[in-house]
């Protein structure tokens, strides 16, 4: 199954978030942080920003919002 990498201009679209807002979410661990996919380029996966929206949109709370970060980030390693 082939993943899908959206850039930052992507993903503050579909987060409805300003680039500040979304580098604030990232160190507050509300938000995955970027996999690099070249020397100076970064992007997150699709399939990650779908489920993260789907939480907020269900109303999780910050506490489990920083778990589903911490899942989906672990799943990155155990993929590599």
């Amino acid at each position: 199954m082939s993943q899908i990498i959206q850039r930052l201009r992507a993903v503050l679209h579909e987060r409805g978030r300003s680039r500040s807002s979304h580098y604030l979410d990232i160190q507050q661990g509300l938000f995955a942080r970027p996999v690099q996919i070249g020397l100076r380029a970064v992007g997150w996966p699709s399939s990650e920003v779908t489920a993260l929206n789907a939480a907020r949109i269900a109303g999780k709370t910050e506490a489990e919002i920083r778990e589903l970060v911490a899942k989906l980030e672990a799943a990155r390693k155990a993929a590599s």
